[in-house]
């Protein structure tokens, strides 16, 4: 659809902004789109190859023995990769180092942020999960805990804002988008609220998904955090509509690799109403995400099995390996503090137990420090990082990028 010269798109309308600087807002138009989505034969395969890869994975994921395991790793994962698309440099190591209280590579405050997007998922998935309904009023709450204590904790943390924001540049008037003023942000929101809910039509899940990512991304309603909240939505809602019995699909590895194509997506959403191309790519994410979270999942079974079994084979020690390898299929990256913490062994127990993991090839020492040591369980760790970047090392910390 091309933009019409009065500025308006089936997907919302442009309005000139007077002051000492002119600029332009969009107002985005109700959901769903007006005319309607059209699902030509390539975007309706689109959608059957993404619902099918989808119900894979849910199903795979019902009947695992231990669905935390997979959890764990895969929302920090996304933390990671969610924080790092909007600049936040910490790695997936320093997440993991923070969690165990040790020193991290980075100052405290990205870390602390990447942290704060766990505890936000968290949040919603236990608010969802009593019955609360996905809403306003929890996309509020979820922001709050996403800024709480960060350097975004003066940007109205759990509030809508009351004054213009805008993406790229120094002020509106040389931005590279400007989202609509404050009421006008809210009255969307409200909006956007209603057809997440099934009003004024019910709407296919993934499409839905699909759509409400892109338009709260052009509504843009916080000061702060609209990025990450808005890629919090998409799990968020496929567990709400019960797409997903356990949250495993996430996709800002996708987003991030592709940055120059999912913006590029969004923005044409605006100016021509292109929904069916931005449709097309999400799908094509949520195949191919949810395809590999299946195929990582059944591996990482395979290798926690494995392992399992070189450790029964310790014959004395075998005892304290086991429970040091319980541990490392949760957390793959630990100090033997925090093992001794969590298993309940002594540290002369868990220090032989340890060398005993490291001579199988289960575990290796990175730290190389004699006190305060630190161990990656490594068949695990080079699973979960798949994709994230590596540098030269190839050890903990390889997950960092060189630039965001």
């Amino acid at each position: 659809m091309v933009e019409q010269k009065s500025g308006i798109t089936r997907a919302g309308r442009w309005e000139r902004q007077q002051g000492p600087e002119p600029y332009r807002c969009f107002y985005p138009a109700p959901l769903p789109p007006d005319p309607p989505v059209m699902l030509s034969e390539s975007l309706h395969l689109a959608l059957d190859r993404a619902t099918k890869s989808l119900a894979r994975l849910d199903g795979m994921a019902r009947v695992l023995p231990n669905p935390g395991l997979f959890l764990y790793s895969y929302i920090r994962k996304e933390a990671v990769l969610s924080s790092q698309i909007e600049g936040t440099q910490s790695s997936l190591s320093d997440l993991l180092l923070y969690e165990s209280k040790q020193a991290t590579g980075v100052p405290l405050s990205d870390v602390k942020e990447v942290s704060n997007y766990v505890a936000a998922m968290e949040y919603g998935l236990k608010r969802l999960a009593e019955g609360f309904p996905l809403s306003s009023r929890l996309i509020k709450e979820v922001h709050a805990v996403l800024l709480r204590g960060t350097r975004g904790e003066n940007k109205r943390p759990g509030e809508f804002r009351t004054s213009q924001n805008w993406i790229g540049g120094t002020r509106p008037g040389n931005a590279v988008y400007v989202p609509p003023p404050p009421r006008a942000a809210v009255s969307a929101i409200g909006a956007l609220e209603k057809f997440i809910h099934g009003e004024p039509v019910q709407t296919p899940t993934l499409i839905k998904t699909g759509l409400v990512h892109a338009q709260f991304e052009s509504i843009h309603p916080f000061l702060d955090g609209n990025g990450r909240v808005g890629r919090l939505l998409i799990p968020l809602m496929l567990y709400a509509e019960d797409a997903l019995a356990y949250p495993l699909l996430y996709l800002s590895l996708y987003l991030k690799q592709r940055r120059t194509d999912y913006y590029d997506a969004l923005t044409l959403i605006r100016t021509h109403g292109r929904w069916e191309e931005w449709l097309a790519f999400y799908l094509a994410g949520v195949e191919e995400v949810a395809r590999e979270a299946n195929e990582s999942s059944g591996k990482l079974l395979k290798i926690f099995a494995a392992d399992r079994q070189k450790a029964e084979t310790l014959g004395k020690g075998a005892s304290s390996a086991l429970k040091i390898h319980a541990l490392l299929e949760k957390h793959c990256l630990v100090s033997l503090a925090f093992t001794c913490d969590k298993v309940g062994l002594s540290l002369p127990t868990a220090i032989e137990a340890m060398a005993r993991l490291q001579k199988l090839g289960i575990v290796k020492e990175i730290s190389g420090r004699r006190r305060k040591q630190i161990f990656v369980y490594q068949a695990h760790w080079k699973l979960i990082t798949q994709g994230m970047g590596q540098d030269r090392s190839g050890e903990v910390g390889s997950d960092r990028p060189q630039s965001v």
